[in-house]
């Protein structure tokens, strides 16, 4: 629980650095490739490239591939079309995602967590509802995006070392994250990237070391290792402890301009959501 309680601080610092000095300045394909390289270069010295077995090596680039990868390149995207706030609430669905996924993983089902995806969405609508226009809808469902494979990621790590224990200890593995996510970034950058749109102040490089240092090589290690250590109802409520932390933070140091009403009610039907959803994780292990 403390690795992850420490990351949802630095996740929700993190949201709001990517929309205040990032969005719209430094090519999205760009940020996250770079963030990738950092990180990937972190864990180099400790990456055993012997003595690891391929279904570790494959498992964990599937992970990075999804939970890091696919997630942040959608993500960035996302803040082309919405505010920091919107952003960080319409990722509140993750949790929903994950106990869908960790029933698929179980081979059970329960109607529950889609009825709650449903009252999200609902939720989601109540926040945009006059604003409703393409660049709304293609940042949400870019989120969804983002959403699903970040879920899909973290129960899919969780699996592998629940399921598939290595004597090695995670660091010596853990490089293989980052490789994984490269497989994806990479191309990326290469086919949709812009060169013009590389970083150029002092403040936007900054940024990048701490979102590849901080937010990337420390965050992504002792998000998964601390997930590997609770059960899945717990996981999923600390996927949503950065939504509070992170509107705090905008509110408080960039004052970005809320319909504040509308944003709490639209945050309260989503959190009715998440209780629906809670009330099958008990059950879980």
């Amino acid at each position: 629980m403390p690795y992850l309680a420490f990351i949802t601080v630095v996740w929700a610092l993190s949201f709001n650095l990517i929309g205040v000095f990032l969005a719209g300045h430094v090519d999205s394909d760009f940020a996250v490739l770079s963030r990738v390289a950092i990180a990937g270069l972190v864990f180099l010295p400790f990456t055993r490239w012997t003595g690891i077995s391929t279904l570790r090596k494959l498992g964990t680039m599937a992970a990075g591939a999804l939970q890091f990868g696919i997630t942040y390149l959608c993500l960035y995207r996302s803040f082309q079309f919405l505010s920091v706030a919107e952003v960080l609430l319409f990722t509140i669905f993750t949790p929903i995602y994950i106990t869908l996924l960790d029933d698929l993983c179980q081979k059970h089902f329960n109607p529950r967590a889609l009825s709650a995806a449903f009252i999200a969405v609902l939720g989601s609508l109540v926040i945009r509802y006059n604003q409703i226009d393409a660049n709304a809808l293609n940042g949400f469902l870019l989120l969804q995006l983002a959403n699903i494979t970040f879920a899909a990621g973290q129960v899919g790590y969780r699996y592998l070392n629940q399921h598939y224990p290595d004597q090695q200890p995670q660091s010596a593995s853990f490089g293989y994250f980052f490789l994984g996510a490269l497989l994806i970034a990479l191309p990326s950058y290469l086919i949709f990237g812009n060169p013009a749109k590389l970083p150029q102040h002092l403040e936007e490089f900054a940024t990048l070391g701490f979102l590849g240092l901080i937010s990337s090589a420390l965050g992504f290690y002792w998000w998964n290792k601390g997930a590997c250590k609770v059960d899945a109802g717990t996981l999923g409520a600390m996927n949503n402890m950065h939504i509070p932390v992170g509107i705090v933070i905008n509110l408080l140091f960039w004052h970005q301009q809320q319909d504040l009403p509308r944003l709490l009610i639209g945050g309260i039907i989503m959190l009715l959501a998440l209780l629906i959803n809670k009330s099958v994780w008990p059950s879980k292990s």
